[in-house]
Order: C-alpha cells, then structure tokens, then sequence
C-alpha cells in the first residue's frame, strides 16, 4: 500500500517523535524513494543498551498502531544490537552504538537526501497576531482622521 508522500512523512515524524520521547541518540532519517523500491524513508536510531533498543521498540510499536499503520515485519533477532520495524514506506532501524558502526547504513545509503531532524519535528510558529492602532485600516495601516466638528 503505496502512501503519499506526505502521509510518509508524517509517519517519519510520528516515529521520530516516539524516539525522541524515548531519549534515542544520533537520530537520522534517509529519503531513500529515489534509490529504493522497497521504501521512501530510513529512520535510523541508536540505543544505549539491549532493554533500551527493547523500548524504543515497543514505543514505535505503539506509534504506528495509533496511526493505524501496518507493520509489514520486524526482524528482531535476540540480542543482535539491530532491530528493523517495517511500516512499509517507512523501515525503522534501532541500533546499539557497535552495530550502528559496523552496518553504517548511511554510507550505503550515502546517494540518498538527509532529511533534517530538528526541521522535521520543529513546531511550526504561529503567526503573530496583527495589532491596529485605534483608526487604523487593514489596508493603509496608518491612523485615518477623524472627522468630529470643531
């Protein structure tokens, strides 16, 4: 089930979120659309230990189940310090900091664009909102005269 790409990137942000909410490190996030044709994103993450990369997984789990979003597979071999949650457009890969090193998929992934994290998850700012002086139009913006008898 192809999902448009802002439906992909809104689970890139969802997923990015639920890492962030569960102190993951050096988060990354790899469009890969142009060099794949089994997904559009990699989220990459690294956890400190074998129960840290346990719960960034449940929290991705949980993520996606409250998007209603399938998960096509997992690939969680015991204690292999990789887990791979599968969302079909989006792959979400959980390392340990040595298998992180040792699979350096974003040198495998060097052609593909390196979406920005922090712009990503960044809350867009509300507009300011317009403050008229008294007798003020919209489209002049300056004072208009008043027009009392003298």
């Amino acid at each position: 089930m192809k999902l448009k790409r802002s439906e992909s990137l809104a689970l890139v942000k969802l997923c990015c979120r639920a890492l962030e909410e569960k102190k993951a490190e050096d988060l990354r996030v790899m469009d890969v659309s142009e060099q794949s044709s089994i997904t559009d994103f990699l989220v990459l993450a690294t956890g400190t230990s074998s129960p840290h990369l346990r719960a960034l997984r449940i929290e991705i789990e949980k993520a996606l189940d409250s998007a209603k979003a399938p998960i096509v597979g997992m690939e969680i071999p015991q204690d292999s310090g990789w887990m791979v949650i599968d969302a079909f457009d989006v792959m979400v890969h959980l390392f340990t900091t040595d298998q992180r090193g040792r699979y350096a998929l974003e040198n495998l992934w060097k052609d593909a664009t390196e979406v920005s994290v922090p712009k990503l998850l960044a809350v867009p700012k509300k507009p300011k909102p317009t403050v008229r002086k008294k007798g003020e139009t919209e489209k002049s913006k300056k004072p208009t005269k008043s027009r009392t008898k003298k």
